[in-house]
């Protein structure tokens, strides 16, 4: 009767089979949206002020170091945020940051959509292009599919700042990592934050060290997957997801903005609350 995705990403589900099927496919699409905003936001701050540098400077007794790699820290009222889609993460996101002060634009998951939400928050509205070109700071905010697979590839990554940093708190696959690898390594772009990857099983229960390329480089912070975690998270996502079983095995619709595929005919009846 019913696939029902804990969780927000659907790229692992035939949603189009399934619909073919008459399965109704649901998820919870609010699942981790402010914790991810945080974990985006905590990134941005870390490298935009040289945290791991200055810790490991200390650790060293080296405080001269330092005091000369935090010289050249932008302040972050004049730097510009760029979100790549404006769904529900990025708009917490777009908060947090025009909280700072920074300019904030963004590209539209859907062109049709309002832009409302953004509207409020003084978010610019643009293309990718124009993200990628202005921004000291790019964060990723959709979902994967056959369009977005990729789409931060060697030549998206040749029009970002050689002084921006790319976060990537989505789908591992939306950046072509080794792509990425390479133009940190050889000075074409500042840094990172990711915590999500293409190439590493990271549900795996221990990972070899050093695993990744980046490990262990200052402008770079590596985490597995964790953006999501919160007490709070963890109980909605659960919550959420036995709700929605729970209605369709009553005979019942989930709520609109958890069913995926809303044209399915489902192979048993379904009445509106």
């Amino acid at each position: 009767r019913a696939i029902s995705r804990q969780g927000t990403g659907t790229d692992k589900i035939a949603v189009t089979r399934a619909t073919e099927l008459g399965i109704v496919v649901t998820n919870t699409p609010y699942f981790c949206v402010e914790e991810q905003a945080d974990h985006a936001m905590a990134m941005l701050l870390s490298l935009a002020r040289k945290l791991t540098v200055a810790q490991n400077a200390m650790t060293a007794g080296d405080t001269l170091r330092a005091r000369r790699a935090v010289s050249t820290n932008q302040r972050l009222s004049t730097t510009t945020l760029g979100l790549v889609g404006f769904g529900r993460s990025a708009l917490h996101t777009a908060r947090r940051a025009r909280g700072f002060g920074m300019r904030v634009l963004a590209t539209r998951n859907n062109k049709n959509a309002p832009t409302d939400d953004a509207d409020a928050l003084g978010v610019t509205m643009t293309d990718l292009e124009t993200v990628l070109r202005e921004s000291d700071f790019v964060s990723l905010h959709l979902p994967l599919n056959a369009a977005t697979y990729h789409m931060i590839d060697k030549d998206a990554l040749a029009q970002m700042k050689p002084s921006a940093i790319l976060i990537n708190t989505s789908r591992g696959a939306l950046v072509d990592e080794d792509a990425l690898t390479d133009a940190i390594q050889q000075g074409r772009l500042a840094g990172a934050g990711i915590d999500t990857y293409e190439q590493i099983d990271i549900f795996a229960e221990k990972l070899p060290p050093r695993l990744h390329p980046l490990t262990g480089m200052e402008n770079v912070i590596l985490t597995p997957h964790v953006a999501a975690g919160s007490v709070q998270a963890g109980e909605e996502i659960y919550l959420t997801g036995i709700q929605n079983t729970l209605d369709i095995l009553a005979g019942y619709w989930p709520l609109a903005e958890n069913v995926v595929n809303s044209m399915v005919a489902p192979r048993f009846s379904l009445r509106e609350r």
